[in-house]
């Protein structure tokens, strides 16, 4: 029995309809991508594409695959899926099945080498914005995946990133920076109420928690954890007990 998500046959429309409604969100997946600066693309969104003109039930689904596999195999990007997550403060809240689909978002992801990605694709412009990333997902991963507002202000001041400074050489504005996190679904931000007041929280989200990236974080951590601990042991030889 044919998958309703892949049989074509059933949506009544010719292949020129089909491919076109195809290129229209391989095109917007590249430019929205490129214009938010990487923001993830919600599924909502795809999914209007289609539904504006054609309102077969299953037609936004497999057009969203076959633009996956168009991405894939003509632009060597992986369209990768991402289910949004609740705060650790509101986790036991429920999602109606709207909110779960509304949730979805979808990121590329080169599937190129990294040698071969960061020799001919870079934009050596752009790489102090992944290393304030890196840096900043490392220090909320090692406070345990959530941290306050405060605490993480206090160690970007320790690198010499003020909340106050609006014109960093290299960064801009810091505060539009750590937000672009956000935006990016590197990091989550939650307000939380307590007796002493409100408290602002960062906590991971899906973005930095993706496989791939929360492996390179380990090994960060894991080498800078061994570094410490060989200078700590250089050190004793070097002063004796």
């Amino acid at each position: 029995m044919a998958d309703p998500a892949n049989d074509f046959s059933q949506f009544g429309i010719s292949v020129m309809e089909k491919d076109k409604l195809v290129g229209e969100v391989v095109r917007f997946m590249l430019f929205k991508t490129h214009q938010n600066s990487g923001c993830p693309v919600k599924r909502e969104e795809l999914t209007q594409l289609v539904t504006k003109t054609y309102h077969q039930r299953n037609l936004p689904a497999y057009v969203i695959n076959e633009a996956k596999n168009k991405l894939s195999s003509i632009f060597g990007y992986e369209m990768r899926e991402l289910q949004r997550i609740l705060p650790s403060s509101k986790s036991n809240a429920r999602f109606s099945q709207s909110n779960v689909a509304d949730s979805k978002s979808y990121i590329l992801v080169s599937q190129l080498e990294p040698q071969v990605y960061e020799k001919y694709v870079v934009d050596v412009n752009a790489a102090h914005l992944s290393g304030f990333t890196f840096v900043i997902i490392s220090i909320v991963y090692l406070a345990g995946g959530k941290i306050t507002e405060e605490v993480l202000w206090s160690q970007m001041r320790r690198m010499g990133l003020s909340e106050d400074e609006g014109k960093h050489p290299v960064l801009g504005n810091i505060k539009q920076t750590l937000e672009l996190l956000v935006l990016q679904r590197y990091l989550q931000k939650d307000k939380v109420n307590g007796p002493e007041g409100t408290t602002i929280y960062y906590e991971l989200a899906e973005r930095a928690l993706d496989e791939p990236i929360n492996k390179k974080i380990k090994e960060y951590v894991a080498q800078v954890v061994l570094w410490k601990s060989n200078m700590q042991v250089l050190w004793l030889c070097l002063v004796g007990p």
